[in-house]
């Protein structure tokens, strides 16, 4: 997420502030990430707008119905039904009209968000960690 989303063990975010190189290293590769992950997310929204409404599923389910819809939208694309543009657009513009969640669970979190997102930086820092 950017700087404005809460950091969360689901959800991590860049540092802010004086930054050392090893955090700049971390935002750099975080960002490269995220670009990669909205960019999927908002082909997913254009092919199945079933993912812009509010969903009941259990937080269990949700990744499966995320992968079920990659699947299908690969199957999609190889069989010659190509993706288009305007879908996507249209996606974002009724996004837009979707409430986001509520906030006060999501603080009690971000203790363990902070240990997970040090981990990862130390990962990024690593030779595995170069994209």
């Amino acid at each position: 997420g950017d700087p404005a989303y809460p950091l969360m063990p689901w959800l991590m975010k860049p540092y802010t502030g004086a930054l050392d190189s090893e955090k700049e290293l971390f935002n750099y590769r975080l960002s490269k990430c995220r670009m990669v992950v909205e960019c999927a997310f908002g082909r997913l929204k254009g092919r199945w707008r079933s993912l812009l409404t509010h969903s009941d599923l259990s937080e269990t389910n949700i990744p499966i119905v995320i992968a079920a819809c990659c699947v299908l939208h690969n199957l999609c694309e190889s069989r010659g039904e190509t993706f288009m543009a305007g879908w996507e657009v249209e996606a974002n513009r009724l996004s837009a009209d979707y409430a986001q969640p509520d906030t006060r669970a999501i603080r009690r979190a971000q203790r363990d968000a902070l240990c997970i997102r040090e981990a990862l930086k130390a990962s990024f820092q690593s030779e595995q960690g170069n994209l």
